[in-house]
């Protein structure tokens, strides 16, 4: 039997990874821990919450006292936790230090003083920075852009000196822009979809024209189960060969939706936004994980979603 410790576990990324091991390893056992911020919550986990081998805790990942006892005996930590809308890290960037980088940092720290045998780090393709042309690698060096992408990139600096400190192997997972229901409307996606169910348009930055490889939660899953079965160190990329304008995925939606591209308004550009990210993920192809889903053909699923459980959210949009 596994046992999994689990942070940021009540929001879109952790509760879909939650129910992914409880399925795939059916005899491990999860504490899952999340601050309950305005993009998590336990309806998420309204699958999995009274299952026997599921234990929720609400604690901040700053908070050590209230979570580091349920830390003993775990075979594999996985941090999710963080903020990680670009668009808040402008005017808000110390949040984001203290959970992203400091908050890793801590949760980190009390992973290796309880001998936790597997550390899981999940970051973001955006510590690359820009790439206008060709792909990112595992080896290549972090150009942070924003305020978000520049607390991961600390936190993974952090992390990364531990195998020195400490000779300790622990994975960082850096991946595409990840989509699929529960994601709060506040990223592309989610935030399309929301507006023209409330009847409002869409807003796109600037032109509109920026680049992103989209990456399906299922496939992100699946992936991070191959790294937790088969890999004990070192970084991977989990991307997709899928990429879309913003505003190429604002008119699908609307076509979906039945609405027309009037309902699109642009807006004032990020003070500095990236124009594309592309990683390489021949390391984890190699493994033998590949993407699936095709975003397009999902679409309507989500809509769907978002069509039936918008309430959800309203409150804190």
């Amino acid at each position: 039997m596994k046992k999994f410790f689990i942070t940021g576990a009540a929001g879109f990324i952790g509760s879909h990874v939650c129910e992914h091991i409880l399925t795939k390893f059916p005899n491990s056992k999860i504490i899952a821990l999340d601050k309950l911020t305005y993009a998590g919550n336990k309806l998420f986990l309204k699958e999995i919450i009274n299952n026997k081998n599921f234990t929720f805790i609400k604690s901040d990942i700053l908070e050590t006292k209230k979570y580091v006892k349920y830390l003993k005996k775990i075979d594999c930590a996985i941090n999710i936790a963080a903020e990680s809308h670009v668009d808040n890290s402008f005017a808000n960037s110390i949040e984001f230090t203290k959970t992203n980088t400091l908050g890793a940092h801590i949760f980190l720290e009390n992973c290796i003083k309880n001998q936790i045998k597997k550390i899981i780090h999940i970051s973001t393709d955006e510590v690359y920075g820009d790439k206008l042309r060709g792909k990112s690698y595992e080896k290549d060096s972090l150009n942070p852009t924003n305020p978000y992408s520049a607390s991961k990139a600390a936190a993974e600096m952090i992390t990364g000196s531990y195998k020195y400190i400490f000779k300790k192997d622990i994975v960082i997972i850096r991946a595409n822009n990840i989509y699929g229901i529960r994601q709060f409307p506040e990223k592309l996606i989610p935030s399309c979809i929301f507006s023209l169910i409330n009847n409002r348009k869409i807003q796109i930055h600037g032109n509109g024209l920026n680049r992103r490889h989209f990456l399906s939660v299922g496939d992100f899953c699946n992936a991070l189960e191959i790294i937790i079965r088969k890999v004990n160190g070192g970084i991977y990329n989990i991307g997709s060969d899928e990429s879309f304008q913003n505003i190429q995925i604002a008119k699908k939606i609307c076509a979906l939706m039945k609405k027309s591209n009037k309902s699109i308004k642009y807006t004032k550009d990020r003070p500095f936004n990236d124009k594309r990210y592309s990683v390489s993920s021949k390391k984890i192809q190699n493994l033998g994980w590949k993407p699936k889903k095709n975003l397009f053909k999902e679409l309507n699923e989500i809509i769907k979603w978002y069509s039936k459980n918008y309430k959800i959210f309203s409150k804190n949009i």
